[in-house]
């Protein structure tokens, strides 16, 4: 029988396989709710990382966004937190911002990830206290000490937006559509810093919160707590991830910002009832 590790990079690796059969290809579509697509390939990846870890681990929990949500999970003390496909927008759309996101959570902190995304050759793992590694290959986050030019994977319009009371002197650099992917690029020093302010699943975050940390790097929710896995609601409420330099720095920017648009959406408030067009929203609670 194969240890964790080799359980979860075997399963990551077979279910990234197996959905490239379908990248590029017509396949069914629905929504699961506004602007959340899902597709026949998400619950294919699910029902094989389900056989592949829980069959092998039938101890562990399981919490998947592509599966029912069961309470029992949280007798468990340890459980796998998975994601099918994280990006499943660029994966409709022949994009390869998408990966397949398994992490092992014991006593509500990751202690061992895989995250694969096939159709950028990427392979990351990281296992707790033994670091990170990109394809085999150790990895580690970059030397930046400043916010000033900092790299963030954003759209342009979220760093310009006039809602900031602090302008961001910052680089927009690419941004997949996994939410895992723009924390790994971190991890390899391709950006300096991501935040997030929305609610996100734990599945999101899971395994790319791990692979920073093994990196080197800080991530916390937007009130700068450390993260917590396998709760009862399995919902984040926002993250921030850095080089240790600026993460207290932009957790601060990320707060004032939030702060902004909450005290324009109060009632009497200068922007209520105005719909906003200057940049994405990141503080929606």
């Amino acid at each position: 029988m194969p240890d964790d590790r080799t359980l979860a990079v075997e399963a990551a690796q077979a279910a990234g396989e197996l959905a490239l059969g379908y990248f590029g290809g017509a396949v069914e579509t629905w929504e699961k709710g506004p602007n959340n697509p899902v597709c026949e390939a998400d619950l294919a990846l699910d029902r094989l990382l389900h056989e592949r870890l829980l069959g092998a681990r039938p101890a562990y929990g399981w919490l998947s966004e592509e599966t029912a949500d069961d309470a029992e999970r949280l007798g468990r003390r340890r459980l796998w937190v998975v994601d099918p496909i994280d990006g499943t927008r660029d994966f409709l759309r022949g994009r390869t911002g998408w990966a397949v996101s398994v992490a092992l959570v014991e006593d509500g902190v990751p202690i061992l990830a895989a995250l694969y995304a096939p159709a950028r050759q990427q392979f990351f793992v990281a296992e707790a206290g033994k670091g990170a590694t990109l394809n085999g290959a150790p990895i580690r986050i970059g030397g930046c000490d400043s916010v000033a030019g900092c790299r963030i994977p954003a759209d342009i319009s979220t760093i310009g937006a006039s809602y900031w009371p602090e302008r961001w002197d910052a680089a927009a650099v690419e941004k997949p559509n996994g939410l895992a992917l723009r924390i790994a690029k971190l991890a390899i020093d391709e950006a300096d810093a991501f935040f997030e302010g929305r609610p996100m699943g734990e599945w999101d975050i899971a395994a790319a919160a791990l692979i920073l940390s093994e990196a080197g790097g800080t991530i916390t929710d937007r009130e700068g707590a450390p993260l917590r896995f396998n709760k009862p609601v399995p919902r984040l409420r926002g993250v921030i991830a850095a080089v240790p330099a600026i993460h207290g720095e932009v957790l601060r920017r990320v707060g004032r910002g939030i702060a902004a648009i909450n005290a324009l959406r109060r009632p009497g408030g200068p922007g209520a009832g105005r719909s906003r067009s200057s940049g994405s929203d990141p503080s929606r609670p």
